[in-house]
């Protein structure tokens, strides 16, 4: 319900303290003075401990959300206090030149750095994945009789006709069984890595980013084991031949990468929120490596990942949007100098006839965004209510399945990213792919890119949310090519058939008037805006691609003909939709919303709140066991409820624990946390000693527990009657984690993210229509079917191998897909065990759905 801002503020010992505790005020009352702008004490060692100590203890939960505003504060404070420091050892030192600009050259250069070794990781990662993805997509069909290691292009190296590709065999049939088994065997090992080391590692990753980016905090998502092991079944799962990419996975790993770096610097390690900023340019930095766009990957991240971009951010994206991909130019991974395989270059303009055609393309776009999303979060929530607890088998059943029908299909039996290459290339020269540009094979080709296209469209649709690493840039940019070339190829039948017509008065007479593959650039361009509903990076991107300067308007006609499309079937794509399903606390910058209400419909009212002063250390410990909150308000007293500030529960736990470790407490002690206004400024004493901890709590003994250094005084504080749109740009652009409601100086409640977002859910579920009954029925139709095939198949293997292989288990549940283990690590995980929106359904400190131990962050 709510979440807690916990900041560091003054303290101040309880009423009459002794002489060593005058001591200890005067210095916790400097620390407060100097945050809050009152006084600037001097040099102080012990300022700067007690600021460490605060940010070292300061640690979010799993599924909470960050508080931009304390960060950013904390952030201010250790600097000062670090710069106070600093120019006190230097005097002392004497040396107030070169080691004074050392040190904040590396402060200041530390993001710089990060950024550069990020970058040079990424890059360096991206192209040993895309080696070892083509070798593996290859072996499916043949191998290399020169080096078994060589995948067929760098076998085949610049010829036409290849005598050391050899085929596996020359019986077409074996070969279609060789193909089968290889895929069947990736994808098992790419599922069944993922479930046993890292779940977090499946799927794409944008949605989830996006939320973290944001301020969700998801430990291990982006650890160093989902970075290992989305590495590794990456090439795998593209391997296997299942109907996803590795474009989107590519941003996953890469800001993994960015976030396993940045931990080794202490100004990240202990910042949530500036580490944000370098997740931020890694995710630009990951979509430049997957398209050889660095342009294009930080307009991506401005436009789709980061809802706060401030210049700084976008210069760090675009430096290490450049690292990258010179470390990925450098090494070169497909030798031809590119930096992506279906890189090409179109020599010939277009004529203003085939706007027409571009139309056509973009509508097909949005349409396609539009199908693919609605169907796939109904095959979603398929997959979460009854394949959850099989998710090894339904990939390794996918990738069989979708190898048995690819396999005969020429456009999709090779790997996505070479179809691309093929339909994008132009037909002059010896520009060929099996007849592709042979007119006498057109309408076989019309059919064939016909058949592709439906049919990828509805493999996408059941692979895209499977566990293993699967993106969907590169399957509906392959769809979008597929049916951009058959549009090409008819409209230049059309052209041929009536070259006098007026319609193409524009073509000259000699030269080739319709360009086929430009219009699967453009179908790919329209797929891949209306499954995102992005529009600038995508020109972009496609522009980077080509190199073509003069088919940007072209692009730009398309992307927006898709985006008026798909904006009339939905608001936000396949990512945004994806967070509305898994229920994540997110507020998208790009939504507009009149709910026409006040703050105090939607705020919680039944707030646990604290009084100053007269509550022992027992009653606390029963409101922090009896409680959920994580954190309180802090009022005079509870009959007035008059704000006085804001206390975390992370900190007021953390406290406790530390001064009963020390024995220095009773349980009939005395807890306060504000003092009177007279004693809250003292200078404090330069000959004081220096103070610990533990002389606080030694200090204070048996009777009296001083809490006010954990204080929030000046919590963000709104009135009941502020409309609530207002409230949510405020979550929007300071990223509090709460907002408390005041009325006339008392507490009336309390305002989360989620508190919003639950009431936005509400406001859509009313306005929209949702699937009755009968969808729920035809779920149970189809399930029942499938455990009656999965039935009839494992009796019937067990008959043939004598009762010696047994598919059906004794796990509980019926049918023998029932027999498949629940997998702790899938019981945990928020994306396989929760259903749509319940993160939203309790308060943020609840512990369902914590995957990884500290040891993978």
């Amino acid at each position: 319900m709510t979440s807690s801002r916990t900041t560091s503020v003054s303290s101040q010992n309880p009423p009459r303290p002794s002489l060593p505790n005058r001591r200890i005020s005067r210095r916790l009352s400097a620390l407060s003075s100097a945050e809050h702008g009152r006084i600037e004490p001097p040099a102080d060692s012990t300022e700067n401990q007690l600021t460490e100590e605060i940010e070292e203890i300061k640690r979010y939960e799993d599924f909470t959300t960050i508080d931009w505003v304390q960060d950013a504060a904390r952030e201010q404070l250790r600097r000062r206090a670090r710069r106070r420091e600093n120019d006190g050892f230097f005097a002392r030192e004497g040396h107030l030149g070169w080691r004074r600009k050392l040190k904040d050259s590396y402060e200041a250069g530390q993001a710089w750095i990060v950024v550069t070794l990020v970058g040079a990781a990424i890059g360096l990662n991206a192209a040993v994945l895309n080696i070892v993805t083509e070798w593996l997509s290859d072996v499916k069909l043949g191998y290399c009789s020169t080096a078994f290691y060589l995948n067929e292009d760098f076998c085949c190296w610049g010829e036409d006709t290849c005598d050391e590709w050899h085929r596996w065999t020359s019986i077409w049939p074996i070969n279609y069984l060789l193909y089968l088994l290889f895929s069947i065997v990736f994808a098992l090992t790419s599922a069944s890595l993922v479930k046993a080391y890292a779940p977090y590692a499946a799927g794409s990753g944008i949605s989830e980013i996006k939320c973290i980016i944001a301020g969700f905090v998801m430990k291990g998502f982006l650890g160093f084991w989902t970075l290992l092991i989305k590495s590794i079944c990456l090439p795998l799962a593209i391997a296997s031949g299942l109907s996803v990419g590795k474009e989107g996975p590519s941003v996953h790993y890469a800001v993994c990468t960015g976030n396993v770096i940045s931990r080794f610097f202490d100004k990240y390690k202990r910042n949530a929120a500036k580490t944000r900023e370098i997740l931020s340019a890694c995710a630009a930095a990951g979509v430049a490596v997957a398209f050889g766009s660095p342009i294009g990957g930080v307009l991506f991240s401005l436009e789709e990942m980061s809802s706060y971009f401030p210049l700084k951010t976008m210069w760090r994206s675009y430096f290490c949007a450049l690292v990258a991909t010179a470390v990925l130019a450098a090494m070169n991974p497909f030798r031809t100098g590119q930096l992506v395989m279906f890189e090409v270059r179109y020599d010939r303009s277009w004529h203003f006839f085939e706007i027409l055609f571009f139309i056509i393309i973009g509508i097909f776009g949005g349409l396609y965004g539009a199908l693919v999303i609605k169907w796939n979060l109904r095959a979603q929530a398929f997959r979460k209510k009854y394949l959850a607890n099989h998710a090894v088998l339904e990939a390794t059943l996918l990738a069989a399945a979708t190898a048995l029908i690819c396999y005969p299909n020429k456009f999709l039996r090779i790997d996505m990213t070479e179809e691309m290459e093929k339909l994008f290339l132009e037909c002059e020269g010896t520009h060929d792919y099996d007849g592709l540009c042979d007119t006498k094979n057109r309408w076989t080709m019309v059919f064939s890119l016909l058949f592709a296209t439906i049919v990828r469209t509805f493999l996408v649709i059941i692979s895209y949310g499977c566990k293993v690493p699967a993106g969907i840039f590169v399957p509906s940019m392959a769809i979008g090519a597929s049916f951009g070339r058959m549009v090409g190829i008819l409209v230049q039948a059309l052209h041929e058939a009536y070259p006098k017509a007026k319609f193409f008065v524009t073509c000259e007479p000699d030269i080739p008037c319709i360009t086929p593959g430009t219009y699967a650039f453009l179908g790919a361009a329209a797929a891949l805006s209306g499954i995102m509903h992005i529009t600038v990076s995508v020109v972009v991107i496609m522009f980077e691609l080509t190199g073509a300067l003069t088919y940007i308007l072209p692009t730009m006609i398309v992307a927006g003909v898709t985006k008026a499309v798909s904006e009339r079937f939905g608001k936000g794509g396949i990512a945004d939709r994806m967070i509305w399903f898994n229920g994540f606390p997110f507020l998208d910058n790009k939504e507009e919303h009149t709910f026409n209400v006040p703050v105090s419909q939607v705020m919680t009212s039944e707030v646990t709140s604290l009084p100053s002063s007269g509550l022992d250390l027992r009653s606390l410990e029963q409101v922090l066991a009896q409680s959920k909150y994580q954190g309180f308000p802090v009022v005079e007293d509870r009959s007035s409820k008059k704000l006085i500030g804001y206390i975390g529960r992370l900190e007021l736990r953390y406290a406790i624990d530390r001064a009963r470790k020390e024995g220095f407490i009773s349980p009939n002690a005395k807890c306060y946390f504000s003092q009177p206004d007279s004693t809250a400024v003292q200078t404090p004493s330069a000959a004081a000693p220096p103070v610990t901890f533990e002389a606080i709590e030694s200090s204070v003994g048996q009777q009296t527990v001083d809490f006010s250094r954990f204080i929030d005084p000046t919590p963000l504080a709104v009135h009941p009657r502020l409309p609530l749109e207002t409230v949510m740009e405020l979550f929007k652009k300071m990223g509090p984690r709460v907002i408390i409601v005041e009325y006339r100086g008392r507490v009336a409640g309390l305002v989360t993210v989620k508190d919003c977002l639950k009431f936005q859910f509400k406001v859509e579920a009313q306005e929209t229509s949702h699937d009755g009954p009968g969808h729920d029925e035809r779920q149970e139709r189809l399930w029942s079917i499938i455990n009656i095939v999965a039935e009839w198949v494992s009796s019937r293997i067990a008959r043939i191998s004598g009762g010696r292989i047994k598919l059906k288990g004794t796990g509980r549940g019926p049918g023998p897909l029932a027999s498949e283990s629940i997998d702790p690590r899938d019981r945990l995980s928020p994306i396989r065990a929760l259903s749509p929106h319940a993160i939203l359904d309790g308060t943020e400190d609840d512990d369902v759905g914590v995957e990884l131990q500290d040891r993978l962050r």
